[in-house]
């Protein structure tokens, strides 16, 4: 007897969980969220801003502007202590959004809220099994849940990826960090500085008052909950000095720990964001990378709910994603390295920083620190196969429009900027939307540059390229059924 039944029961409601939670509802997918939290408060600040690549992804669903106008733009991307302007990123969103995770995760809550997405507050999942046809999930308040999948979304020490076997190999850590928000006495140094192990850094909170810091600890600590005296100890150690530190009202440890799911699924249960891949947050891509893992993941699982594409189409979430979450792990990795304030990485960073202002390394950077550069392995053609579409401004038969505005719906489109009535999609008419505009403008890809604009190009929920025509629709069926299904009976 189960207590409730849904389409996709998702396991966790941060930031990860309820942007699939929006892909999913936004498909018709019946989903809920199970969230151990009574509301969708976040103790300290956390994640501290979006990158360009997800704030195209929420303005593919029509809602960045709700981001945009409470966050702060910043056209520059760190790098080891210096600073690379990226004001010149290929994108219509080319800054980074300086917004704090609290925001980010009720703005995301008001969306799932507005597509009517339940949330079981206050409990957790506890455990589940398979069979041929569902999932059954037990949660710690005694309910029982059924479901056709379960998503883990549930944070770095996820539960549901524990119970579902599925291993987390990667590096131990080496390094420790406090984290905290607090009030200080003494007037304390504001900015970045590095010490023997790590970086040290002081901001002001937005009240222009309170502190949030971060410290690298001298010897790494086990264990998340540390204490007020430690913290003290190691600002101490740090700066000489603990500024009178008082009403510490966030307190955590992380480390430079950095760890991938081996499978981001197996069987009826997937993974996303924290749940398959944790790291330093140096580079503040884990949110980021979180919320795109999602996008990926939400159209095609809603397409194997419905029936529309069989339930292998879930493993190219895997092949996918998989090596974009590896890639980020290598990456926080050499930032970790770079950080260490010893002589030896000091003249690193002294010889790396002219380099990294060239114009090559510099736009390379840029592109990857923000997900734009980020292309799928879908064989050999035009430079847009596999790589996110850019946002052309259009003509359609209705006047101007963006190619985003066409993805509002989380539906594949069908692009063609051709001679009209040129493409036949009728046994995929039900389930992409094929349109017909002009462009006259120039197609421009992050890194690669200026590329020839396509004729007609199959765009997927996700944003990314699924087919490129040249004139004729050679290759056109074999990537529908590909991605979307058999073709309904003509």
């Amino acid at each position: 007897m189960y207590s409730s039944g849904h389409d996709v029961v998702i396991a966790g409601g941060g930031p990860t969980g309820l942007m699939l939670a929006g892909e999913l509802a936004l498909a018709g997918v019946d989903v809920a969220i199970v969230e151990r939290r009574l509301n969708q408060d976040v103790e300290g600040s956390r994640a501290s801003g979006l990158h360009p690549r997800s704030i195209e992804v929420l303005d593919q669903r029509g809602i960045a502007d709700r981001f945009v106008a409470q966050g702060e733009k910043h056209r520059v991307v760190p790098f080891a202590g210096t600073v690379l302007d990226a004001g010149d990123r290929a994108t219509r969103h080319n800054y980074t959004l300086a917004l704090w995770q609290a925001k980010i995760e009720r703005l995301l809550a008001d969306w799932v809220s507005e597509l009517a997405v339940p949330i079981y507050r206050s409990c957790e999942v506890t455990g589940f099994t398979q069979d041929d046809t569902g999932i059954n999930i037990g949660l710690d308040d005694g309910r029982t849940m059924r479901a056709q999948y379960l998503a883990g979304c549930d944070g770095g020490r996820s539960l549901v990826r524990k119970t579902a076997g599925i291993e987390f190999p990667g590096w131990d850590p080496d390094i420790s960090y406090l984290i905290f928000e607090a009030d200080m006495a003494d007037e304390p140094p504001m900015g970045m500085r590095h010490g023997a192990r790590g970086v040290y850094a002081l901001g002001r909170l937005e009240d222009g008052k309170r502190v949030r810091g971060v410290v690298t600890e001298q010897r790494l600590e086990p264990g998340s909950k540390p204490t007020v005296d430690e913290l003290r100890g190691t600002l101490a150690a740090a700066y000489g000095s603990d500024f009178g530190i008082n009403d510490v009202t966030w307190l955590s440890r992380f480390t430079d720990a950095a760890r991938q799911a081996a499978s981001y699924r197996q069987g009826r249960v997937l993974l996303a964001g924290d749940a398959a891949h944790v790291h330093s947050p140096v580079g503040g891509q884990g949110l980021n990378i979180g919320l795109q893992d999602a996008v990926n993941l939400g159209w095609k699982l809603a397409q194997v709910v419905k029936g529309i594409s069989p339930d292998d189409l879930l493993d190219t979430y895997h092949t996918e994603r998989y090596p974009v979450g590896a890639a980020l792990l290598k990456h926080t990795l050499a930032l970790t390295a770079l950080n260490r304030g010893d002589e030896r990485t000091k003249a690193l960073r002294e010889m790396m920083a002219p380099v990294m202002q060239m114009d090559a390394p510099r736009i390379w950077y840029g592109a990857m620190m923000s997900g734009l550069d980020i292309h799928y392995d879908l064989g050999e053609g035009h430079p847009l196969l596999g790589c996110r579409m850019p946002d052309l401004d259009l003509v359609g038969a209705k006047g101007p429009v963006r190619v985003f505005d066409l993805l509002r719906d989380a539906r594949p489109v069908l692009l063609d900027l051709g001679v009209p009535g040129s493409l036949d999609i009728r046994g995929w008419a039900d389930r992409i939307a094929l349109v017909e505009a002009r462009f006259e403008g120039i197609c421009e890809l992050p890194v690669i540059g200026p590329v020839s604009s396509p004729i007609a190009v199959l765009i997927r929920p996700d944003g990314h390229v699924a087919w490129v025509g040249n004139g004729d629709a050679r290759g056109l069926e074999a990537a529908l059924g590909t991605w979307f299904g058999k073709p309904a009976t003509r």
